[in-house]
């Protein structure tokens, strides 16, 4: 089982340790949740890893990203942001964000990378633990084969899986990708959400495709992944109960990475 060691790319000494950004656009998608895509310097950093991020509103405060895209040379960057109970940076950036604001990019960290010779793929998301998977779909589509990737993302609720529409084209246009939607229950909750109203849409996947129970009771139910490399991303405590459940059903340790925020 490999958790995810710090890792900085350039460890020249006169090599910049922070980038600035331009946000460019800010899309609500639930009352807690928002995507920001924002253009700049390019930032050195790796499919699956990390980012600080330091935002105008609280220049004094840092708050660790993980990238919705990988690298790229015309500086783009995408972050998925869910509010923290007690979270000024994080309910800033979903409630204040603007398009012209300027973000500070510090060094990467950490190492969720799809490993060179994997043919057999399972990525688990909760949440916004699809940020850091989405940029190692993006990253691994480029290989010449791909490998046979299942991706199973989680939420409370239908409407949780914030990402439905996109992650439904995808497994549409790339024949290697398998996407599994996990929902606790499959009625969403009576109040609205005047953010899901606004951006709801007829793609995505149907009640009845979805699987019932926590990611942990699913994929502990699964047998074991003998033959697969595993990807765990999401809450402490979703990612601590994958993990158990993973090694509970005979999965080889040395197979899970794993990436709790």
């Amino acid at each position: 089982m490999t958790p995810l060691p710090d890792d900085a790319g350039d460890n020249r000494l006169d090599a910049p340790t922070e980038w600035t950004s331009t946000v460019v656009e800010h899309h609500r998608l639930r009352h807690d949740l928002a995507v920001i895509r924002l253009v700049g310097e390019f930032v050195p950093f790796e499919a699956g890893q990390s980012v600080e991020v330091r935002i105008p509103q609280h220049p004094g405060m840092k708050r660790r990203l993980s990238p919705a895209l990988p690298p790229s040379l015309d500086g783009k960057l995408e972050f998925h942001v869910r509010t923290v109970p007690g979270g000024w940076c994080s309910q800033t950036i979903v409630n204040e964000t603007a398009p012209g604001d300027q973000w500070r990019i510090g060094m990467p960290a950490g190492w969720m990378a799809v490993h060179p010779g994997t043919t057999d793929l399972v990525m688990i998301a909760g949440g916004t633990g699809l940020a850091p998977m989405r940029s190692l779909l993006l990253d691994v589509s480029r290989r010449p084969e791909p490998p046979r990737t299942h991706l199973f993302i989680g939420g409370r609720f239908p409407r949780d899986l914030y990402a439905s529409d996109m992650l439904f084209l995808m497994a549409g246009e790339l024949p290697w990708l398998t996407v599994i939607p996990v929902v606790q229950s499959a009625t969403d909750p009576g109040w609205p959400d005047q953010w899901y109203e606004r951006t709801a849409t007829d793609v995505g996947f149907d009640v009845d495709e979805m699987l019932e129970g926590t990611l942990a009771e699913v994929v502990g139910d699964m047998g074991p992944l003998e033959h697969h490399q595993v990807l765990v991303c999401g809450s402490p405590g979703m990612t601590q109960a994958t993990v158990e459940a993973l090694l509970n059903n005979g999965t080889p340790a040395e197979a899970i990475s794993f990436d709790g925020f």
